[in-house]
């Protein structure tokens, strides 16, 4: 069977690890009628992509597998070499390929990798390994072109550290002697020094008010949506990224990861990324959309040390709810602050928060602090980044509105 389009190789990692090819007949048609060495390198993915699902989140088990698959898809059926006789040159065609890729290789929307047709998984016609979607707040009337699809520096820049890092594992394992992509990237024509001003995507103090006058308005008004005011109050003032308040296989938040120090602060433990435990200060403002949400599930005052009650939980079903799930509740909040907001201001004012992603909340907190003037310092532990320069790249942009406003009276004369 040739393969003259692309089409997935790896399902999600819970599937990966009992991978089976009798579960996939249409792959397992594919290796068996191909050159040996297509199965043999499939075979090395699998087993770094197991590696990764085993000891990193499910986000950067999705992130290596889109990369990796498509990587060998492209040795398959474009390069037709295996990936350990690949040289630096052949990496740099890679890049080529991957910043404008052929249109039959792009897709305009998320789907599945495999659905299940009489009871054996199949390719999803509909899936493809490049994706180019309408900006958010455009997407009723945006037509789209695939011929303008072009990676960002960040998807370049991860390309290559996913494809660097399958090498640096596969020359442990004994299966190649060289990493080419390693020497490759520094010499990739793609990437561009970036000096300019970077916008971190975030609320302005007014869109924020906004936003939470309309959670608060839609809590009041039917209780079903205290857990969305919750929700919203909790990822912009203790900077959460929204898979922290989720459930995930290894680590369930309860309302006793919120717990009170000897002199009387409050803290909330979280498991953020890379499998770290960090503690967040959580302000005595916020302490007032606790209690009303515990309270709207029966649950009176603050939380004990040693309550399991789920902290986000379905309202259907037992246990917490996903990140799916949560963005949902958010994208409900901001619909309707931007129709609240377009009314009474504008379009171009509430524009943002049609754009805006429930990401965009911990960066508006994190801002709007070191506007205030918090240490950096101690925002960045509550954000956890591993170094206050990542948190630079926030504060940079309160010095830029500095420079951007000392620039207004520049003259002419």
């Amino acid at each position: 069977m040739l393969l003259n389009k692309p089409v997935p190789l790896y399902p999600p990692y819970v599937d990966l690890c009992d991978f089976d090819f009798d579960d996939y007949p249409e792959l397992d048609k594919i290796f068996s009628s191909n050159e040996p060495w297509w199965l043999e390198q499939f075979n090395w993915g699998k087993i770094f992509l197991t590696y990764i699902g085993r000891n990193k989140s499910a986000h950067t088990y999705e992130r290596f597998r889109n990369d990796v698959e498509r990587f060998l898809l492209w040795s398959f059926i474009e390069k037709k070499k295996p990936i350990d006789q690949l040289r630096k040159s052949d990496l740099l065609e890679y890049a080529d390929f991957c910043w404008q890729p052929p249109v039959d290789w792009i897709g305009t929307s998320n789907q599945e990798r495999f659905k299940i047709t009489n009871g054996y998984s199949a390719a999803n016609e509909l899936w493809f390994p490049y994706k180019i979607q309408a900006p958010k707040s455009l997407k009723s009337d945006y037509v789209i072109d695939k011929k303008k699809y072009r990676p960002s520096q960040q998807t370049l820049s991860s390309m290559f550290t996913a494809i660097i890092v399958f090498y640096n594992y596969l020359m442990a394992e004994d299966f190649c002697i060289g990493n080419p992509a390693q020497i490759a990237k520094k010499d990739c024509r793609h990437f561009i020094i970036d000096s300019q001003v970077k916008e971190i995507k975030r609320l302005t103090a007014s869109q924020w008010q906004y936003v939470l006058d309309t959670a608060v308005a839609m809590a009041d008004e039917d209780p079903m949506f205290e857990r969305n005011l919750f929700v919203i109050a909790a990822l912009k003032t203790l900077f959460l990224r929204i898979s922290e308040l989720s459930e995930r296989p290894n680590w369930s938040p309860t309302m006793g990861h919120f717990w009170q120090d000897d002199d009387e602060n409050w803290w909330l433990k979280v498991f953020g990324k890379s499998r770290k435990l960090r503690d967040i200060t959580v302000p005595i403002d916020f302490l007032p959309f606790l209690e009303r949400y515990r309270s709207s599930r029966g649950l009176l005052g603050l939380p004990s040390s040693n309550e399991n009650s789920i902290l986000v939980e379905k309202v259907r079903g037992q246990g917490g709810m996903t990140s799916r799930h949560l963005r949902r509740l958010v994208q409900s909040v901001f619909d309707q602050a931007h129709e609240n907001m377009r009314r009474s201001e504008g379009e171009n004012k509430a524009l943002k928060l049609k754009e805006a992603s429930a990401h965009w909340l911990r960066h508006t907190g994190a801002s709007m602090e070191i506007e205030r003037g918090r240490p950096l310092k101690d925002i960045s532990e509550d954000l956890g980044h591993a170094s206050m320069a990542t948190t630079d790249t926030v504060y940079v942009q309160s010095e830029n509105k500095k420079r951007a406003e000392s620039g207004k009276r520049r003259k002419v004369d």
